[in-house]
């Protein structure tokens, strides 16, 4: 006796359509993506960048090759903005600030927060309060560190106070053309130390202990060790601080703002570029096309600064 099998057809759903079987699994739904999907998440991204970033630099680019002023709008006058600015004794008394600050503030901000990094390394009691004391400078606001450098420098300040007590006299810290950049480059070296100390530590951490161990069997002292083990393993990390601190000092402006005045000090000896920049391209006078083309000036200046560092670091390399 032959038993037949029958197929039964899936059951009719209610709309017409056929229904689903015992056991079928069911249909997964695949949507498409739009094309324009990934710009809408990075749409808010691009327009802030395009909106601060892109339209001001654009915005000097075309500037600085016109006589546009605050209130007027400005006329095409080719290079002349870059020829005045060959004869302008401002621009070069601010050249030669920027110059001397970048000078005085990259080796200092390139060693000291390494060795500080070596100090707080170690896991012994209570060392957790003093990194945090090192990086509070970083966290407060540059106003209120340079109100309070200028306090303790002036003539009738904390640091003068004590220098009459022990019969030394006075020193012109705020008056002196190169005694107040001195102590503007010495606000920019301890509030950056921290900062720059939490760089190098995360670049210690990487360094092998058996590389130190090895140098120590070997009869090398911490000098040496310093010098054989720890700087060439952190010497990407030191390229990257002499870059971005370079950039940094050559751009200052709070500081020497803070401490020499809108002025730039005596006479205005002072004066660095950002803040020639400022003082030119800001009032109802403004002249904004010459002040942008200081500005192109210090962008060039930044960018072969810039190329500088990471082609010495290559031919360290080779």
């Amino acid at each position: 006796m032959s038993t037949s099998t029958v197929s039964r057809a899936p059951a009719a759903r209610p709309d017409g359509r056929p229904g689903r079987r015992a056991g079928d699994r069911p249909a997964t739904r695949v949507r498409r993506q739009l094309p324009t999907s990934p710009w809408l998440f990075a749409a808010p991204g691009l327009l802030v960048t395009g909106a601060f970033i892109l339209y001001p630099f654009v915005s000097t680019v075309i500037n600085a090759f016109t006589d546009r002023r605050t209130l007027l709008p400005g006329h095409f006058v080719g290079l002349a903005n870059f020829r005045e600015l060959l004869h302008d004794d401002a621009f070069w008394i601010g050249l030669r600030n920027s110059t001397l600050y970048m000078a005085g503030v990259v080796p200092a901000l390139v060693i000291l927060p390494l060795l500080l990094a070596l100090l707080v390394q170690k896991n012994i009691p209570g060392i957790t309060f003093f990194r945090s004391a090192f990086y509070t400078p970083v966290v407060a606001s540059i106003v209120v560190v340079g109100l309070i450098w200028v306090w303790m420098l002036d003539g009738r300040g904390l640091v003068n106070s004590l220098l009459e007590t022990v019969g030394l006299g006075k020193v012109g810290f705020l008056s002196d053309q190169w005694l107040l950049l001195v102590s503007a480059m010495a606000v920019t070296v301890w509030k950056g130390l921290g900062y720059y100390m939490i760089v190098y530590l995360a670049a210690l951490a990487n360094v092998p202990r058996e590389l130190h161990e090895a140098a120590a069997v070997d009869g090398a002292g911490a000098v040496r060790r310093f010098f054989t083990v720890t700087v060439p393993a952190v010497r990407s990390t030191m390229v990257l601080v002499a870059a971005l601190s370079s950039v940094a000092a050559f751009k200052v402006f709070s500081e020497v703002y803070l401490m020499a005045g809108p002025s730039g000090g005596p006479a205005g000896e002072d004066t660095t570029l950002v803040m020639l920049i400022q003082r030119t391209g800001t009032g109802l006078t403004g002249r904004v096309g010459y002040a942008s083309a200081i500005s192109l000036v210090v962008f060039v200046i930044t960018v072969i600064l810039m190329l500088l560092v990471l082609r010495a670091d290559r031919k360290e390399d080779a």
